[in-house]
């Protein structure tokens, strides 16, 4: 992958009608990058892929591709293109002209436009279909045919709004697959949008998380997933246990009153901190051999793995283990040093954290021994109804 920085977005704002959408975003893209602005509806995602696009100019910042300024530069002349959610094909043209469509605007001639339609065939596994009718192909040869249209006119950059949300998990799976390998194929750049944390981690270079306008954090998949920021996007990018917590000096955190060691430094002694212990990280041991012990309130089988809620002091716990457990039990907690995460206190803090809810609704929907007499006294306990 080549070092050079090719599209920067700096100090980047925008309003509707009163509401700030994008608040001084700073972001740069490398040439052959596959980057993915992750986060919930609403976070300004598609609003700064529209921004490098040119379909929409930004309050105040700069856009620049390279060195060159692109602010008020109209769409058609930018050397990206972009796929939306809705494909956008043309259904009274077959899957050749589709692909053939934007290099006619180009004013290509027909011998130097087959070659290249031929080629996006074959890079979408196509071939054979050039006659098909847009209405007789699957969600997914739509998609290819997308994608093939959108490559044909040999884009410095392809933009993609959250193009696999239509499609059924297998499929999007797949195409999650094929994508990345087409990008690494060609070699260009990719950025691509989504709210789905499982397409952010396993089709990226680069992960640009993003909250309210703001962008939370940038990283690897690794990175995000391992070393979140703050509690946000410890909670967005997978499942968390994420625990209000005193560091008490370095490489040493108190949750729940025990003293847990771990590799962090740098946060001041007797300091409050966020801590977020992913649920594959927690290891079960018997009562006495754990640094915290809990009652297990709930157990699902995942096919790979058991997860287990664990109350613990009253905080549910969630855990995911391949050494089943059950409900009642009574189990010890411990965690390695190198998998507890510590994190500075934040406008987030107190906003995440157990899996009360989640376990209360569950106990409710799936325990159907539970005759209603127990579920009355549960009730009078402050439990699920």
């Amino acid at each position: 992958m080549k070092d050079n920085v090719i599209i920067t977005l700096k100090d980047i704002s925008v309003a509707f009608n009163g509401q700030q959408i994008l608040k001084n975003l700073n972001l740069q893209i490398k040439d052959g990058e596959f980057v993915t602005i992750l986060g919930p509806s609403g976070c300004g995602k598609t609003t700064t892929l529209r921004i490098i696009a040119g379909f929409q100019e930004p309050d105040s910042g700069t856009v620049l591709f390279g060195d060159k300024v692109m602010n008020s530069v109209p769409a058609h002349k930018r050397k990206v293109n972009t796929i939306f959610q809705r494909y956008a094909l043309f259904p009274h043209l077959n899957v050749y002209d589709n692909i053939a469509f934007g290099l006619r605007v180009q004013k290509k001639k027909e011998r130097e436009i087959k070659p290249i339609v031929n080629r996006m065939l074959d890079l979408v596994d196509l071939k054979g279909f050039e006659r098909r009718t847009i209405d007789s192909l699957s969600g997914g040869q739509q998609q290819r045919v997308a994608i093939a249209r959108a490559l044909a006119v040999d884009p410095k950059v392809l933009l993609l709004d959250e193009p696999l949300s239509a499609l059924d998990l297998k499929l999007r799976k797949d195409m999650q697959k094929e994508l990345k390998e087409i990008q690494q194929s060609l070699g260009i750049t990719f950025i691509f949008v989504t709210h789905d944390q499982e397409e952010a981690l396993s089709m990226s270079d680069k992960v640009v998380v993003m909250d309210s306008g703001e962008i939370q954090q940038i990283g690897t998949p690794i990175d995000i997933y391992n070393e979140p920021v703050n509690a946000f996007v410890a909670d967005f990018i997978g499942e968390s246990n994420i625990l209000d917590s005193i560091m008490v000096r370095d490489r040493l955190v108190r949750i729940d009153g025990k003293d847990f060691p771990c590799v962090d430094t740098g946060f001041g002694e007797n300091k409050p901190v966020d801590v977020v212990i992913r649920p594959e990280d927690i290891i079960v041991v018997p009562p006495e051999e754990g640094i915290l012990t809990g009652k297990v309130t709930m157990v699902t089988f995942k096919g790979v793995h058991f997860e287990i809620i664990v109350d613990v002091d009253g905080f549910k716990w969630m855990i995911q283990s391949t050494e089943q457990s059950f409900v009642g039990d009574i189990i010890g907690l411990t965690v390695d040093p190198d998998n507890i995460q510590i994190m500075k206190k934040s406008k987030y803090s107190d906003l995440y954290g157990d899996y009360s809810s989640f376990s209360n609704e569950m106990d409710y929907i799936s325990d159907a021994s539970v005759d209603l007499t127990e579920m009355e006294e549960e009730d009078d306990k402050g439990g699920v109804l």
